[in-house]
């Protein structure tokens, strides 16, 4: 009697070398937390985004980080580092900047 309905399947799968890899809802987590602990100082925040950026080049450059993630992150940080103080908030409150998958939106070209 060897058949049995719920046997092992033997599918080949690509073993990941890292099983607690990000994802990107993380990354942004972590960049997203760090700016809402820092919402009264902008200036200190600032400081510890500059931190993670080199954090993100080194992931990046070692393989964890992708590409797209990588520039969704710094697309932000530059938001953040670059905005007046008044502005901070703003950013910190506008729900689109902090899902995946958010652009700067395009300004229209006058010809």
């Amino acid at each position: 009697m060897g058949w049995w309905p719920f046997g092992k399947k033997t599918t080949r799968r690509r073993r990941v070398d890292d099983p607690l890899r990000k994802d990107t809802r993380q990354w942004l987590s972590e960049l997203r937390d760090l700016c809402e602990m820092n919402f009264d100082n902008p200036e200190g925040a600032r400081r510890e985004i500059r931190q993670m950026q080199v954090h993100w080049h080194q992931a990046y450059s070692e393989g964890i980080l992708p590409e797209y993630n990588r520039e969704g992150l710094e697309s932000r940080a530059y938001r953040l580092l670059s905005c007046a103080d008044d502005e901070w908030m703003e950013w910190l409150d506008n729900d689109e900047f902090w899902k995946p998958g958010w652009r700067p939106e395009q300004e229209p070209n006058e010809d």
